[in-house]
């Protein structure tokens, strides 16, 4: 019996990931749930475990090869004995496309609250032979772009959605004709491949989003360096041609896309540096942009004076790290801080959902974390039920994990309010965005010390400025001025938080 090894699901918004490491080999004996590769995406690092005990026969996606979610990677000779041939596996897969009839492709899962897509780009035409899980087209809804792959192996017999046409999630966009596919399922790959074999000498299929991107930017496959298993082109190695190609090769696709850019003089222009941005970067920006253009932010601003809490730091910090082996920061009075003002004011712990508001019983804390790869935002989750020590090793773990790229997407999900700590970089005062769809994030900034007038005299006090953005449709400006009151208070007398003062 042959058993599929499939990508899983990758997270919200991530709809293609990158073969980095195989761990097994064709013949090599699985265990169930013992880990056969791993994927890279621009968000985490995924490990994909066996389904079934038995045998590797067949590598479907080499290490580089890009991969969309529910893509065949592998198929397993269940149970115990020898790994059968490669043709051996192969011929059971193709027996649903050569079995009679059609096979018809289908709008795939396009995500939470996603309820229609338009059809953007058709990489076959009708006639067209396909492999199982080759990509057909390109899906683009509010959020993602979703690559649809095949579901059989035979010929693209029919095109329903043309390009430009609107899809609801449950629509039909081909049909695939199992008739004409030949009598052995190797023909269908090499078919596929020869297009890109006739142009590159390699026998091997390029990345389909490589495909694209190279038609994007006017240039062959003769052009691009491949760097994938046996030469194959890669989007990436599309991007690095692009940006070492002369000007005028990419020129021409780049107005009906943005603005043109501004004019720059030829001795400037030659010591620039063009780097494509990666998909995380991507993702930030628009998720930046959506914020904007979506909610009406606003951003109300005070002072804290930090002396009680540097006190009660200064005076606890030993004993507190030899008992929980966790040292105490700041973040856990922050966090508590807010947790404290949320139950006040719980329209900055609230979200809009059309017409509606949605409360929230619970405080989700989202802590910013800056890594080499973008800022992102780990979820500790039930934060206003957790005690200092809990919150310093959550903030510690995930902050780790975070740096190291093995944060998944459900660490990333359903925070309720964020805290982003731009002091840590010798921010004194900055209007951070909202983190959609939550309605307010908190800014802490550089602790410095500053002349303050107490009780009639001046004195030297530590001091940060704290910055409150928020969405004006469901926070007034009197919740949000009293949420950062109540933040102030709490950390200039932290004895409050003991009494739920």
């Amino acid at each position: 019996m042959t058993i599929e090894v499939r990508v899983p699901t990758l997270g919200e918004s991530v709809t293609e990931a990158t073969v980095a490491t195989w761990f097994k080999k064709p013949g090599d004996a699985v265990a169930v749930d013992e880990m056969l590769c791993e994927l890279e995406t621009d968000k985490v690092t995924v490990e994909v475990p066996s389904p079934s005990a038995g045998v590797m026969a067949e590598i479907v996606a080499a290490e580089g090869d890009t991969v969309g979610v529910d893509a065949l990677l592998a198929t397993i000779t269940a149970g115990e004995g020898a790994a059968p041939a490669p043709a051996a596996t192969a011929t059971p897969a193709a027996a649903p496309a050569q079995a009679g009839g059609s096979v018809d492709v289908m709008v795939p899962t396009l995500g939470e609250s996603v309820t229609e897509a338009t059809v953007s780009t058709w990489f076959k035409q009708v006639g067209d032979s396909v492999a199982q899980d080759e990509m057909l087209c390109e899906l683009e809804t509010d959020k993602v772009s979703v690559e649809v792959p095949s579901p059989a192996a035979g010929v693209l017999a029919e095109i329903v959605a043309p390009e430009g046409a609107t899809v609801d999630a449950a629509a039909k966009l081909a049909v695939i004709s199992g008739s004409a596919a030949g009598t052995a399922p190797a023909s269908v790959p090499a078919a596929a491949a020869a297009p890109a074999a006739a142009s590159t000498g390699k026998d091997v299929a390029n990345a389909p989003s490589a495909e694209k991107a190279m038609a994007e930017a006017g240039l062959s496959a003769d052009q691009v360096t491949g760097t994938g298993r046996d030469g194959r082109i890669m989007k990436e190695d599309v991007a690095k041609a692009v940006s070492s190609a002369p000007a005028p090769a990419p020129a021409a696709p780049a107005p009906a896309a943005q603005a043109p850019r501004a004019p720059v003089a030829a001795e400037d222009e030659a010591r620039e540096e063009r780097v494509r941005m990666t998909r995380l970067r991507q993702t930030i920006a628009k998720r930046l942009k959506d914020a904007q253009n979506t909610a009406a932010i606003l951003t109300t601003y005070n002072e804290v004076d930090m002396t009680e809490v540097m006190a009660l730091r200064n005076q606890y910090k030993d004993q507190f790290e030899k008992k929980h082996g966790v040292r105490l920061g700041f973040m856990s009075f922050f966090t508590k801080a807010c947790c404290h003002a949320l139950k006040e004011v719980p329209e900055v712990n609230a979200e809009i959902d059309g017409n509606d508001i949605v409360y929230k019983n619970f405080v989700h804390m989202g802590v910013a974390a800056g890594t080499p790869q973008g800022l992102v935002v780990p979820v500790i989750r039930d934060a206003d039920s957790m005690s200092f020590a809990a919150i310093e090793k959550a903030i510690a773990e995930k902050g780790k994990r975070a740096r190291d790229g093995k944060l998944s997407m459900a660490e990333m999900q359903g925070g309720t309010f964020t805290i982003s700590n731009g002091g840590v970089y010798g921010s004194l005062m900055s209007s951070p965005i909202l983190n959609p769809p939550q309605s307010g994030i908190l800014g802490m900034h550089k602790i410095q010390d500053r002349p303050m007038v107490i009780n009639g005299e001046i004195k030297i006090r530590p001091m940060m400025y704290l910055a409150l953005s928020y969405d004006h449709r469901i926070v007034d400006g009197k919740g949000a001025v009293t949420f950062l009151v109540r933040v102030k208070e709490a950390l200039e007398d932290p004895r409050r938080l003991l009494m739920d003062l």
